[in-house]
């Protein structure tokens, strides 16, 4: 249910965009990131950052495309959330004792520091690149290419991204070895 509430506002951009035009997909992308917003406070009584924060960028970004009429707005959104979590992840490394990474992922997974700092610092690449990737396709190719783009090619990089990191963790995991029993 989760994954749906966090994808539901560009799923919706993404059908109003294929139904009508960047305009009123924009229009409908901040109402779903304001509903999206209000769904959790009504449900946790509290925000995280990351939804306030990706719904404020929807809002001034997409507000300066309506109010504009320029779609380059709304398409730097992607790659500010994506430098913001650049930022982010290298942030971690001077500020506190573990890395956001660690502080994420750490009451599930053991691993070596040094594990923890090359992921973290892996991450912050790749949301550096990825945010470099949405501009060259915003600028380079027609806006067409870019909804999808925003969609499907920045999903599935993430997920391929995901993947290399699962592999790379699994080969660093802290395991207690249990003795097997020979008969």
């Amino acid at each position: 249910m989760k994954l749906l509430v966090d994808f539901l506002p560009i799923l919706l951009f993404f059908v109003a965009y294929q139904l009508t035009d960047i305009y009123v997909a924009t229009g409908v992308l901040i109402v779903a990131a304001l509903a999206q917003v209000s769904w959790i406070w009504l449900r946790q009584r509290r925000i995280e950052k990351l939804p306030l924060i990706t719904a404020g960028l929807v809002l001034v970004l997409g507000g300066a495309t309506l109010a504009l009429r320029d779609p380059l707005f709304v398409q730097w959104k992607p790659t500010l959330v994506n430098w913001l979590f650049a930022l982010a992840f290298l942030g971690s490394h001077v500020i506190g004792q573990k890395t956001l990474l660690e502080r994420m992922l750490g009451g599930q997974l053991e691993l070596p520091t040094p594990v923890w700092v090359k992921l973290s610092f892996a991450w912050a690449l790749f949301f550096f690149a990825m945010g470099v990737a949405n501009l060259y396709v915003a600028y380079t190719f027609t806006e067409n290419a870019w909804v999808n783009f925003k969609l499907f090619g920045m999903m599935g990089l993430t997920l391929l991204f995901v993947l290399a990191q699962a592999v790379y963790m699994s080969r660093h995991l802290e395991t207690d070895d249990i003795p097997s029993e020979e008969s």
